[in-house]
């Protein structure tokens, strides 16, 4: 299932499994990839519901359905 997704969005996958949660500046931090490139990662892993965005703004987390 993962090897179908780009590398950083697997990674942002398996993240979210190990820690139970991740936030997109969390991500920032361990990938050092961009904000707005995670952020396009996120909307798309939400959209295809292998995500789930819980709070918003600045206080946003995602969790594994």
């Amino acid at each position: 299932m993962l090897a179908a997704l780009p590398e950083l969005a697997a990674q942002i996958i398996d993240e979210a499994r190990q820690r139970g949660r991740i936030t997109i500046g969390e991500m920032t931090r361990l990938t050092g990839a961009s904000r707005n490139t995670l952020k396009e990662h996120f909307k798309r892993l939400l959209e295809q519901g292998r995500l789930v965005r819980h709070g918003t703004g600045k206080a946003t987390w995602y969790t594994l359905p």
